[in-house]
């Protein structure tokens, strides 16, 4: 919305600038966007009148003037506007002058005559051309005023950004109340009476519909509407981006401006009958003030006569009862329309108009009769002396008017929301300074009734927002939260909430079935009759307690590979049950398992992922057991359920405490669900306390040596990592495989492993004869107990 400063200072008068206020209005929620002077910086134009007019002796389209500045003799000006005449007053930009556009007017001559300064058009001084010549100026205008002081030209044009929930600043009034809230100034509005009724004249008005709880209408005759829309109302709308029409659309937009109001006038003359507000019928057409014609649907409210609808309520009037220059009798019509009949409305059938945008967010149910007051004190006023004004004729709704709640505030909840306390007295004369009706309850509590023009004040939250902004944004205190912390206590162990974390994020899905699970699947899995039966199953499939949560979770893969999905990750915490002679001794096991099937990675774009290896599973488990800060060796294992070739034990210090592999071909072929990757691992092993081990970074370099041995193929790549730490001596930090051949230049039934062996020690750099000794010993060590030899090649 468009304000002119002079404008809102005639309301409210603080003692600041334009761009302190700017910056006020900013800091209490309605956003300055801009803030522009009425035309840029010039000097030297007065008032002149034209006294004389001949034709240039040497141009056709030149005219010689004489014009009076009221600063001594006349002075002649050569012009060329079309519209210069005898007695015209106009703007003279004197000798001397700097004009927009830096132009600086000096004394010349035009095709041989002397010229004494310039005749402006509207363009010269900044202003919009609104005829081709020169700005015709009041014949009152005094002569060798400063034009800008007599245009009022030194003003500047606040440009606000509205929020859909305040409507009720979409005025002047509107802004004027802010701005004495904040300055903490009363606004002055202006003072105007209801005139008198000089006639009896009156139109009927019914209600038919529920979106208009009130509604004014009143009817002037003999209006004069040809009568010239005065300078200073032209200005105010100018500024705020109206455009002039005629003098009764000009009052009822000003007063639309000035008190948030929306009015219509009808022209009296072609309205049939009555006026009924009531909702349009489904197909009815309207043409509108714009001369399109549109399709009413059946909940558009509408203003109609006994003919049919005439304005749509609170959008636009219709071209039927516009008034034009041969209006003679109008009847004002100023009402309220409920935010909900009208919001989306105007935007259904393409539209957007000034009355839309207040409605739709809510005007100020009080504000009809006083708005309606105005108009007329103005019509009567400047649409000429013989103007006959009729009783006021008023209709409402009183249950459907909006009803003002209540509130309930308390000193705590301002503190608690904006983080400090403010004064009570202050939140008290705030509100109040806001039209709220405030009344202390307690010593820190109040009850609050917002005013009626306030749609947005519904619960405590609101007023406090409003105490906040009025205290000022930037004067609210800096301050750290004051947050108690307490520290955790040290998690010196692997938790199940680590675990899943985890897994999660290797993508894995926690599964959770029954303690039960199928006996024939527990004889494939286990091999023999260890599970202990159940005397009183809950089916067949589920008859006994599981001794593996294998038998648990391969069942849930069948299920989902059946239903076409082909990359399974699933994992358990769990009980399993080893079964004893004396049922008292049933051992329950907590045990973590994982099985995964498919690709190893999620299917994607960027490349192709194969199916899953035993190395990409035992990663998976390998990153599991590092989380848990557990060291473990890796040997073949010999369960007969899993793969021969493709499965190992996980041991800590000799003991087994899992295993991890894929199934055996047999079992994979009996499931129908290609390969599948199973570990089982002992969870309280997995959550045993961390051992931490500090060790001091080493300031001297590092050595690394690498050896490529042939051994036979059926040794272990662990065994021989064994024996290279046995026998490497001190500061041994790394022995890394990187490299497995088999192949031209190896005997068959061998293979080359070649390892990368780094030494370090905290104190001291190792010499090379130091290494050379270790090497040897070691070396001698690996061809002793592994026949192995050094490859040459």
């Amino acid at each position: 919305m468009k304000l002119s400063e002079q404008w809102l200072r005639q309301w409210v008068n603080p003692a600041a600038s334009a761009e302190e206020i700017g910056h006020q209005l900013t800091m209490a929620g309605l956003e300055i966007d801009d803030l522009t002077p009425v035309v840029p910086p010039f000097s030297g134009v007065v008032v002149g009148e034209v006294l004389t007019v001949i034709p240039h002796p040497d141009a056709d389209r030149l005219r010689v003037t004489t014009v009076e500045v009221g600063k001594g003799e006349p002075l002649q000006i050569v012009c060329g506007a079309p519209n210069v005449r005898v007695g015209m007053k106009a703007p003279v930009a004197l000798v001397g002058a700097r004009l927009p556009q830096d132009l600086h007017i000096k004394k010349g001559k035009l095709r041989g005559v002397e010229s004494q300064g310039m005749l402006c058009g509207a363009s010269e001084i900044g202003l919009e051309d609104v005829i081709d010549g020169l700005l015709e100026l009041p014949a009152d205008a005094p002569v060798g005023e400063d034009i800008r002081r007599y245009l009022n030209l030194d003003d500047q044009v606040f440009d606000i950004s509205i929020t859909p929930n305040r409507g009720d600043c979409f005025s002047v009034r509107g802004i004027a109340r802010e701005l004495g809230a904040l300055y903490e100034q009363p606004y002055q509005p202006p003072h105007f009476d209801m005139e008198p009724a000089t006639t009896e004249r009156r139109l009927p008005i019914g209600l038919g519909a529920a979106g208009c709880p009130r509604y004014f209408g009143q009817i002037i005759e003999k209006v004069d509407a040809t009568a010239p829309t005065p300078l200073w109302m032209q200005q105010a709308l100018n500024r705020s981006g109206i455009r002039c029409h005629s003098l009764l659309v000009d009052i009822t937009n000003y007063v639309l401006l000035e008190t948030g109001q929306p009015l219509h006038a009808f022209d009296l003359a072609h309205i049939q009958g009555g006026i009924t507000v009531r909702m349009s019928k489904s197909g009815e057409a309207l043409t509108l003030l714009d001369g399109q014609t549109i399709t009413l649907d059946g909940d558009t409210l509408v203003i109609a006569d006994d003919q049919g609808a005439i304005a749509m309520a609170g959008i636009m009037g219709g071209l039927s009862t516009s008034v034009t220059d041969q209006t003679q009798d109008i009847f004002i019509e100023s009402a309220f329309f409920s935010p909900n009949v009208i919001a989306g409305r105007a935007r259904r059938y393409g539209l957007h108009t000034d009355a839309s945008q207040r409605f739709e967010r809510g005007v100020d149910f009080e504000l009809p009769a006083q708005a309606l007051t105005r108009a007329v004190q103005l019509i009567t006023a400047l649409a000429g002396d013989q103007a006959q004004v009729g009783p006021v004729s008023f209709v409402e709704q009183p249950d459907l008017l909006p009803q003002r709640p209540t509130i309930t505030l308390r000193a705590q909840q301002i503190e608690s929301l904006l983080g400090f306390a403010i004064p009570a007295d202050f939140v008290m004369s705030s509100l109040q300074r806001l039209g709220m009706q405030v009344e202390a309850s307690a010593a820190d509590q109040w009850s609050v009734t917002p005013p009626s023009w306030r749609f947005d004040i519904t619960i405590a939250e609101d007023l406090i927002e409003e105490v906040g902004r009025l205290y000022g944004y930037d004067h609210i205190p800096l301050r750290l939260p004051q947050q108690p912390l307490t520290l955790q206590p040290y998690a010196d162990h692997f938790s199940l909430k680590q675990l899943r974390q985890t897994l999660v994020t290797l993508g894995y899905q926690e599964a959770i079935s029954f303690s039960f699970s199928d006996a024939k699947l527990e004889q494939q899995l286990q091999g023999s009759d260890m599970a202990l039966a159940l005397a009183n199953p809950i089916s067949s499939e589920l008859g006994v307690m599981r001794t593996t949560l294998l038998s648990s979770l391969l069942p849930c893969v069948q299920y989902n590979h059946n239903r076409q999905q082909s990359r399974v990750r699933f994992f358990e915490t769990g009980l399993r049950f080893i079964a004893q002679a004396d049922i008292a001794q049933l051992q329950q096991i907590p045990t973590l398992a994982l099985v995964a099937t498919g690709t190893h990675l999620p299917e994607q774009w960027q490349t192709y992922s194969p199916d899953a290896d035993f190395y990409d599973f035992k990663n998976d488990v390998m990153q599991l057991l590092n989380q848990a800060r557990l060291s473990v060796d890796v040997v073949r294992s010999q369960k007969p359920f899993l793969h021969p070739g493709q499965s190992a034990d996980l041991l800590i210090e000799g003991k087994i405490i899992g295993y991890l592999g894929r199934l055996h071909p047999a079992l994979e072929d009996t499931l129908e669900c290609g390969a599948i990757w199973a570990a089982e691992l002992d969870l309280q092993q997995l959550q045993q306390p961390y051992v931490t081990q500090v060790t001091e970074l080493s300031r001297f370099p590092s050595v690394r040596r690498d050896i490529a041995l042939i051994v036979d193929a059926t040794i272990e790549v662990k065994q021989i990592e064994r024996t290279i730490w046995e026998h490497a001596g001190e500061g041994l930090l790394e022995v890394r495989l990187f490299d497995q051949y088999r192949g031209t230049g190896i005997p068959s039934g061998q293979r080359s492993l070649a390892f990368g062996l780094v030494w370090q020690l905290p104190d001291r750099t190792l010499q090379d004869e130091e290494i050379k000794i270790r090497m040897e010993s070691m070396i001698a060590a690996l061809a002793t107990q592994y026949n192995a030899q050094l490859r040459t090649s």
